[in-house]
């Protein structure tokens, strides 16, 4: 995972300092600071414009807030797991593996789905109630 890590990392400092070069070379005279602002604030507002659509979306549909807690909560723990692995790189307590940041993540799915499984077991229970008060 170290190697995979250090190549992401590489990537985004070849792309920094082409875009860097760029915008020095093109007279808009913005520093490193200037640069970061626009392209963290564009990134950022594509990004939450991109997820409102998604969310306006899902909220409509049945079961779409359920949708949207398992997608952010799956996103928090993507972070949560990778910022963990890379602190074991840094503080050497453990070993900081991929494949532990997987695992990890699918955890989380396998006990989603048991609570899927736990709901629909309840829904359809009361469904059942339901029903069988009414005759």
């Amino acid at each position: 995972m170290k190697d995979v890590i250090l190549r992401l990392a590489e990537i985004l400092n070849d792309l920094h300092d082409f875009i860097q070069v760029r915008a020095y070379h093109s007279n808009f005279n913005l520093t490193d600071k200037d640069l970061h602002f626009w392209l963290m604030g564009i990134i950022g507002i594509l990004a939450f414009i991109f997820v409102l659509l998604v969310s306006k979306f899902l909220s409509k549909i049945p079961y779409g807030i359920i949708i949207l807690s398992f997608l952010y909560t799956f996103t928090f723990m993507v972070v949560l797991v990778f910022a963990i692995e890379i602190q074991q790189a840094l503080t050497s307590r453990g070993n900081m593996e991929f494949q532990d940041a997987i695992v990890g993540l699918w955890g989380f799915i396998v006990f989603f789905f048991v609570f899927v499984a736990i709901s629909a077991v309840l829904l359809i229970t009361k469904k059942l109630f339901r029903k069988y008060n009414r005759s």
